[in-house]
């Protein structure tokens, strides 16, 4: 596949209604007449800096994370369950949480591989903001385990979904795999190598990669594939749903793209453009704003489906505003922009100073909060903030009710579920399941950290552990480091407290 970089996109745009319309409360509809008055430096000022992130991820993720019954034995032998306390689960004597949970999250017979790998990125962030080498220890033990066990026919199959019974049999059949499943088994691997740009791990990723573009990748129907074959948990190979595009975007080739070799990631560069171009013409309904989580048939595209919500449309609008910027593409910046815009207003809730999770076919809305969608709500402000303070108006409440209400405070981690009306954690949802592990809240804390430290005018220091010491003279070599999503003004770097270390300072992040 390739991109298209054409700026007639942008008028094709325009007069196709795509960025104009917005759904009954976009940007037009929120701000009819002259723009609210906005006090930014007000609000600036009860934004928290960077060192509350770090402070978070040392005090409150980690106390959960780095508990030896997380780290596996042997180390990187993660275990995708524990219960809430923290504790392995014990047939004798189960957790309620994970013997009796909300269906569809836990199959204790499984060993996933999709979290394993998400925690290999967890504390790969947890090293990247602090520089704890004992956190590259566990994330290079992960990606050992990855390599060693996980990957199918290393890589040239893709991945195994998950190890199954006693026996830990590699599943499924190689074509029932869904492309989102071996999408996340490059999290771990890709922000490994992110952080150290090993030549030994880079093969793996490509590998894998172009294994799910030439198997679920249709290019004539401008289709990703769900799965190829039949599953044993009820997948049709007839499926098209909006995570199978998004998932390749947000596991990992967005934020690992600009770090890869120029021609790879000129390569890489035109699958997300293609990826978002299909989201976009394939899922998006301007009547609603959001985007569809499936469109197998009529029947899913309706609010109160799978996957429709206010967090899966904001990421996307999230995904599609960065790959315009990384692409030169301009009809695709506008588009994710000003509708994510209009998602953070529909979504805010003034009398809890939170998110809300959906739009109700009744028209009221569901303010139930879900870990994953409240942080990529936080997220998506934070980065619009970069362009116009006046998007962090709505962070010092929202993170106030994360640190209040979603932050377990005996044991460390985060809710996965609390309850609208009572702010109390829904306790059959456990905090590490099958698809719950550290992803989302160590993101969340990494963009915390580098949107407080720019919105202070503060700088960000951030630690890489690269094989080979950087050229940082060579523009070409300085390009491919950047602050995650994010591109940034490299002011300094040294060498950090461990040998593994490499410090870089940026400012201007944008």
């Amino acid at each position: 596949m390739t991109g298209n970089r054409l700026v007639g996109l942008l008028l094709a745009a325009l007069t196709s209604g795509m960025i104009a319309l917005a759904g009954p409360a976009g940007p037009a509809a929120a701000f009819e007449g002259e723009a609210p008055q906005i006090d930014s430096n007000r609000v600036l000022s009860q934004l928290p800096t960077g060192q509350r992130w770090i402070d978070h991820l040392e005090n409150d993720l980690m106390r959960f994370w780095a508990m030896e019954t997380a780290l596996g034995d042997p180390i990187g032998h993660f275990p995708t369950y524990r219960c809430n306390d923290g504790s392995l689960f014990e047939p004798a004597a189960p957790c309620p949480e994970l013997e009796n949970p909300i269906p569809g999250i836990v199959w204790l017979d499984r060993e996933f591989t999709r979290s394993a790998s998400r925690q290999v990125y967890g504390y790969g962030i947890a090293f990247h903001m602090t520089g704890n080498p004992d956190y590259l220890d566990y994330a290079r033990a992960g990606v050992d385990y990855i390599v060693t066990t996980l990957l199918d026919d290393q890589g040239n199959g893709g991945a195994y979904s998950y190890l199954l019974g006693e026996d830990r049999a590699p599943s499924p059949a190689r074509l029932e795999r869904r492309s989102q499943d071996l999408a996340y088994a490059l999290t771990g691997l890709g922000f490994y190598y992110y952080l150290t740009r090993d030549p030994e791990i880079l093969p793996y990723i490509v590998t894998v990669k172009d294994y799910i573009f030439e198997t679920y990748y249709e290019d004539y129907l401008e289709l990703m594939r769900w799965v190829i074959e039949p599953s044993p948990d009820g997948d049709q190979p007839d499926q098209i749903e909006l995570v199978a595009y998004l998932d390749q975007i947000y596991a990992y080739m967005l934020w690992l793209t600009p770090a890869l070799p120029a021609d790879l990631r000129a390569e890489w560069e035109g699958d997300l453009h293609t990826m978002a171009s299909d989201i976009m013409q394939r899922f998006y309904s301007p009547r609603v704003g959001l985007f569809w989580g499936a469109v197998t048939d009529p029947s899913g595209m309706r609010l109160e489906t799978d996957h429709v919500d206010f967090g899966h449309s904001v990421k996307t609008m999230w995904m599609i505003y960065t790959i315009g910027r990384m692409t030169g593409d301009l009809a695709m910046v506008e588009f994710g922009r000003n509708n994510a815009a209009a998602i953070l207003e529909r979504a805010y809730l003034e009398e809890t100073g939170s998110w809300a999770r959906r739009p109700l076919l009744d028209g009221t809305i569901d303010e139930d909060k879900e870990w994953w969608i409240l942080a990529e709500l936080d997220q998506v402000a934070a980065t619009l903030a970069l362009i116009d303070p006046a998007y962090a108006r709505y962070l010092p409440q929202t993170y106030d009710y994360w640190f209040e209400y979603m932050l377990d405070h005996d044991h460390g981690g985060i809710w996965h579920w609390v309850e609208a009306e009572t702010n109390e954690p829904g306790l059959r949802f456990p905090k590490q399941h099958s698809w719950k592990n550290a992803l989302h809240s160590f993101e969340h804390a990494l963009i915390g950290y580098l949107t407080g430290q720019q919105l202070h005018g503060l700088a960000v220091t951030l630690h890489f552990a690269f094989v080979t010491e950087p050229d940082l003279d060579d523009p070409a070599v300085r390009r491919t480091i950047n602050p995650y999503v994010y591109r940034g003004m490299i002011d300094r770097d040294r060498s950090g407290p461990g040998e593994s270390s490499y410090v870089v300072t940026f400012s201007r992040i944008h």
